[in-house]
């Protein structure tokens, strides 16, 4: 009926599919599969539909259509189709970040660990300020016994507790980039981890006051891996630094302006 009947044919050749292939298929099925995967699918697609259609009105109602009534109809439906299921572009939307106190009002420090260099380097970074961005201290240093990132992470986040008890700060938040070492502080952690010993110090420090530490994404811990960085090209294994290193001051002032920068 769709292929094979007089009229069906002419609707088709008048909606341009003129081509010896499209009549010599003699199994339906096939003719319908390989018409559905070509360029012109949606015509075909209306094609059976307005033949179907027009089958309808023939037999119960005695309705003939003219070829080219039948034709603007299939050119107009394939038209719907093709604006329907057009495809849409993706809106690429750029993602940035910042250093952000998350409006806490108490001391906010961002850490970091490093391995660099060949042979490879492990060191640790960390930098105190206040709510507004201020830089009130930072300290760095380098591990010698490791070159394992993550232990390099955890040192980063230990050594800012013990500075924090030490200075007697009773409020403070931390952030690092290492969602891992987060992770295991904030959930449960295997006692037998490889540093289960560190994480369990780590953890009874932050009960023992008003601590609580964050994941932040690495474009907002800028900073903190300045100066992990800075730890892994000296041999100190701890430092503090007072007064910040002048190149790090660009990388404060934009944090406290709240310059945001694109995601990697």
């Amino acid at each position: 009926m769709f292929l094979d009947c007089r009229f069906s044919s002419d609707i088709w050749l008048q909606s341009d599919f003129t081509s010896h292939d499209f009549f010599s298929e003699g199994i339906a099925h096939n003719w319908i599969k390989n018409n559905v995967a070509t360029t012109c699918s949606f015509l075909f697609f209306s094609g059976l539909w307005w033949t179907w259609r027009h089958r309808n009105l023939m037999c119960p109602s005695q309705e003939t259509w003219t070829l080219p009534r039948i034709t603007f109809q299939i050119h107009i439906t394939a038209d719907i189709l093709a604006e329907t299921f057009r495809p849409v572009p993706i809106q690429q939307t750029d993602i940035t970040m910042r250093w952000n106190n998350n409006n806490c009002n108490c001391t906010v420090l961002n850490v970091d660990g490093s391995c660099l260099g060949s042979p490879i380097r492990a060191a640790y970074g960390g930098i105190f300020r206040n709510s507004a961005g201020l830089y009130t201290s930072g300290f760095s240093g380098f591990i010698a016994t490791t070159t394992d990132i993550f232990f390099a992470e955890l040192t980063a986040i230990h050594k800012c507790m013990l500075l924090v008890v030490e200075k007697g700060i009773e409020t403070m938040v931390c952030y690092s980039d290492s969602l891992l070492s987060i992770k295991l502080l904030t959930d449960h952690a295997s006692r037998y981890h490889a540093y289960a010993v560190l994480i369990h110090d780590i953890k009874d420090l932050l009960s023992s006051r008003n601590f609580s530490i964050h994941h932040c994404l690495r474009e907002g811990n800028q900073s903190a891996d300045f100066l992990a960085k800075l730890g892994a090209t000296s041999n100190e294994e701890f430092s503090i630094r007072s007064t910040p290193h002048p190149n790090l001051l660009p990388l404060i002032r934009l944090d406290a302006m709240g310059t945001a920068f694109p995601r990697a």
